[in-house]
């Protein structure tokens, strides 16, 4: 039992609650110095962790954005590593990402906008702040998860699930623009080059099929964050409660265990904040995909 009990502490990081629990607090009824702080409900919603560490994440990303923003309006170069460091990754975004997998295209607006005026940046630029949102909140999300008792919010399948619906919405809504809702239907429907009744047929079922198929590439988005963050966190639950289910060996086994297992959970935990910073950049390259499959002919 006391194994389970280490475990499920561990899993606070991608379990949602009505409050936070920080140890050093009052025992509970385990014996466990705790400090409970808990949320209040607004208009009679109830605010829980997640929500709040969402807002996190969300204010955190304005203010560096908009602070960084005011320093480059001037056209100087961002000073300091702290400005440096995530004005660097939003280039990489932009030029290694967005920019290539968008590419140049001409067929919607030609490089100018709905008023005809010309566009001074790539035509893909248009898009950026929809995936630079994406990529930055989740990995936020994600790295509130490596502070100790606060948690990813990304490892809970309804957040990741309301993530992917916005890149579904999103995709849509620029595969309208772009083509018109007749274009953007077009490219789900090929000319098979079969004639007759045949062809018809066949053009019609493999446009149910890429129809069938926009919807779950989206849901994959959701699944694929979800378990990935989720993942990390039962791997040092796991390996954490090694070191509790050693406590009623000898004194040899368990200081052997315990020194294998925070070992073990220093490289997870590296391993991590590598995935944080990787699964991030998978839903924002995944969104790419889609929106430059929306808003290019096929």
């Amino acid at each position: 039992m006391q194994s389970g009990e280490h475990e499920v502490d561990h899993f606070h990081h991608v379990r949602d609650a009505a409050g936070f629990d920080i140890p050093g607090g009052m025992a509970d009824a385990h014996g466990h110095g705790t400090l409970d702080i808990h949320l209040p409900e607004i208009l009679g919603l109830p605010i829980t962790k997640f929500m709040v560490l969402q807002v996190v994440a969300a204010v955190f990303v304005f203010v560096v954005f908009h602070g960084l923003a005011k320093r480059i309006q001037s056209g100087e170069p961002a000073k300091g590593r702290f400005w440096n460091f995530w004005e660097a990754i939003a280039l990489f975004i932009r030029d290694e990402v967005v920019r290539p997998t968008i590419g140049d295209h001409h067929h919607d607006e030609g490089g100018h906008d709905d008023h005809g005026h010309h566009h001074s940046g790539h035509a893909a630029d248009q898009y950026l702040p929809f995936i630079w949102s994406c990529f930055f909140y989740i990995l936020i999300c994600n790295l509130l998860g490596a502070v100790p008792w606060l948690g990813s919010a990304t490892g809970n399948i309804n957040v990741t699930g309301v993530l992917a619906v916005c890149a579904f919405v999103a995709t849509v809504v620029f595969g309208f623009r772009a083509m018109g809702p007749g274009g953007f239907f077009g490219n789900m429907e090929p000319d098979t080059g079969v004639p007759g009744a045949f062809g018809l047929l066949l053009s019609k079922g493999i446009f149910g099929i890429e129809v069938f198929g926009f919807f779950i590439k989206h849901g994959v988005l959701a699944v694929r964050l979800f378990a990935n963050i989720m993942g990390g966190h039962t791997v040092v639950a796991v390996i954490l409660g090694f070191i509790a289910q050693a406590a009623h060996s000898s004194l040899p086994l368990w200081g052997l265990v315990t020194f294998g297992s925070i070992v073990g959970q220093v490289f997870i935990g590296l391993l991590e904040l590598f995935v944080s910073f990787l699964q991030a950049y998978v839903f924002a390259f995944l969104a790419t995909i889609f929106i430059a499959g929306a808003v290019h002919e096929h």
